[in-house]
């Protein structure tokens, strides 16, 4: 195992090694201490290994990720797992604003609350929060799933495309073109899949699924207010 401690070692140090792995590297474990909330910590990860960062990270930690599997065992503020494209990403605490943001692939599970716009723009990432999420969460959401285990904020899936929302508790508002939509069995298996894979043991069944009304596709002068 490779250890980095960022109150010795710089966050550019650190990334420079990842950056560095090949294919032909059989050491990929990484093991980082002291990130005192530290920004763009394991950020470009290409290559499969295993990091573990201990503390609370700061904006973009695991940003662009390919997989690699990064832990966070505390908190990390804004734009977790920003554009990641597959891998996984996986914090302990709470994550500040647009955790996942335009990510494209990869699962990124949140054990705490997430904060506003949680899942903005995503285009194909999985995102799964234990806790709650807060306003505005998958503005914009194009592709990939938002699972949310406790409550979700206002103006939930605001302008959203084809990307597929599931709550199990309340949601306070609904955004732009946002609606509820039947829960299939289809639905239920993918949910159950993404439970599983994210540790958190829950009935599918009791959440509800929410996605694109599809009226704002195209301009109709009867939908103007909500553009």
């Amino acid at each position: 195992m490779r250890e980095f401690d960022l109150e010795v070692d710089s966050v550019r140090d650190l990334n420079a090694a990842l950056h560095a792995l090949t294919e032909e590297d059989r050491d990929r474990d990484f093991l980082v201490c002291h990130p005192n909330g530290r920004h763009s910590v394991a950020v470009g990860a290409m290559l499969e290994a295993d990091i573990r960062i201990e503390g609370h990270v700061g904006y973009y930690c695991a940003g662009m990720n390919q997989r690699a599997r990064v832990q966070v065992r505390g908190n990390v503020g804004p734009g977790v797992a920003e554009n990641m494209m597959s891998g996984m990403v996986q914090v302990t605490g709470n994550a500040s604003q647009y955790a996942g943001a335009s990510g494209r692939g990869g699962l990124l599970v949140i054990e705490g609350d997430a904060s506003s716009r949680c899942g903005i723009s995503m285009k194909g990432v999985n995102i799964v929060v234990r806790g709650s999420v807060g306003h505005m969460s998958a503005f914009m959401a194009q592709a990939g799933a938002l699972v949310v285990c406790g409550d979700a904020g206002q103006h939930l899936g605001d302008s959203i495309y084809e990307a597929r929302l599931y709550v199990r508790g309340t949601v306070r508002s609904l955004g732009a073109d946002c609606v509820e939509k039947d829960m299939t069995d289809e639905h239920v298996k993918e949910l159950s899949g993404l439970l599983l894979a994210a540790g958190i043991e829950a009935d599918a069944r009791e959440f509800r699924r929410y996605g694109s009304a599809r009226r704002l596709y195209n301009f109709n002068i009867d939908h103007v207010d909500e553009y």
